[in-house]
């Protein structure tokens, strides 16, 4: 032992220790992250407000447009929903337009339940989407395509029962109370940080102006919302060997909840499933329970909406829809598990079975919503 290694272990201190700067990067980096994270929720939280009270101020101009198309019905509304959703390749934000029509007066409860409904039925058309360019560029698997076409079919199949329950649910009022519990007092702080440049613009531009705008800080919030989460396109492997540890389908289920709460997008979420049945971490029967998880819980970002608009309706809306879900999950889950899930997997089966089934499926996407408009 030299006399340097020999003044080292006098001192207690290992000559392989890390030089004293040598730990300040990493802590710099964990700071930063934090940093940009915080900034970017702020940032994201602005934008969504902002975006929210825009277009609640337009929806007079809004409403003169629904009245010359005559879109008034919750009938029309659930179509007008589900074509929106495509166009926005998400179901979120057509949600959180729903509510700020509702809060600017465009639309009634009902409509808006409407809207919503129709929102999630043509939100996993992104999957659909998805799934195809995977086929596309791969070797003629049809996985892709599978999952897509099955949360399609999932959703609608869950959600036809449960929009009449909620809007039952809706006209009882015996939602009124629970709504008035939800603590909103913190959407004071948001709302009076972008009440300024709201004032500025709805004083300055017309309605047509104002929902542009709205719409653009709103898909603008929604994809920095999206930035800050962490990237699972493709799934890390930690999330992989995740999904492997969840095999029952009430186990899927809770996944498929799990997932969605955290990234606040079923879009988003349910996109996961095509890689991961690529690679055949998960069956293709675990798209079921998955997606019906995935239902329920979607609907925590469209709530937050409605707290942040403070509108006495909004919140009722959101529950009516969200407990009617859960409701009619729960039924399938406890007394018909077995025939919905082998229906709807054999139904997706013949749809990719062949070209002209699944151009057949494509076709009766787009009429279904324009027949419910029309």
């Amino acid at each position: 032992m030299d006399a340097a290694a020999a003044h080292l272990a006098r001192d207690g201190v290992d000559d392989a220790s890390p030089a004293p700067g040598s730990t300040r990067a990493p802590r710099a980096l964990a700071v930063l992250h934090v940093a940009r994270a915080l900034g970017g929720g702020v940032v994201t939280l602005y934008l969504f407000t902002l975006a929210l009270k825009l277009l609640s101020a337009s929806a007079p101009g809004v409403a003169r447009l629904l009245d010359r198309f005559a879109i008034d019905g919750v009938v029309n509304l659930i179509g007008f929903g589900w074509l929106a959703a495509y166009g926005a390749l998400s179901g979120s934000p057509v949600a959180a337009l729903a509510l700020s029509l509702l809060d600017g007066g465009a639309i009634t409860p009902n409509g808006a339940l409407g809207m919503l409904a129709g929102s999630r039925m043509g939100a996993s058309f992104v999957v659909l989407l998805v799934g195809f360019i995977a086929y596309a560029r791969g070797r003629g698997r049809p996985d892709g395509l599978y999952v897509g076409v099955l949360a399609l079919l999932t959703t609608i199949a869950i959600y036809v029962p449960a929009t009449p329950i909620a809007l039952w649910l809706l006209g009882s009022g015996l939602l009124d109370g629970p709504a008035q519990a939800i603590p909103g007092g913190w959407a004071d702080v948001p709302a009076a940080a972008v009440r300024p440049a709201v004032l500025l613009l709805r004083g300055a531009l017309p309605s047509a102006a104002l929902f542009a705008l709205g719409i653009g800080a709103l898909l603008g919030a929604f994809a920095l919302f999206d930035r800050l989460l962490p990237n699972l396109d493709p799934p890390s492997p930690r999330f992989e060997r995740l999904s492997r540890r969840f095999g029952s389908p009430s186990a899927m289920f809770l996944f498929g909840a799990l997932v969605t709460s955290v990234t606040m997008s079923v879009s988003l979420s349910v996109t996961i499933l095509v890689p991961l049945t690529l690679k055949n971490i998960l069956q293709r029967r675990d798209v079921v329970p998955y997606v019906m998880g995935a239902n329920i819980t979607t609907f925590l970002d469209t709530l937050f909406a409605s707290l942040l608009l403070e509108s006495p309706h909004g919140a009722p809306v959101v529950l009516a829809e969200m407990i009617s879900v859960a409701a009619v999950s729960a039924v399938v889950f406890v007394a018909a598990w077995g025939p919905f899930c082998e229906g709807v997997l054999a139904l997706a089966h013949r749809v990719i079975g062949r070209r002209t089934s699944l151009g057949a499926f494509l076709v009766v996407l787009f009429v279904a919503p324009l027949a419910l408009i029309l």
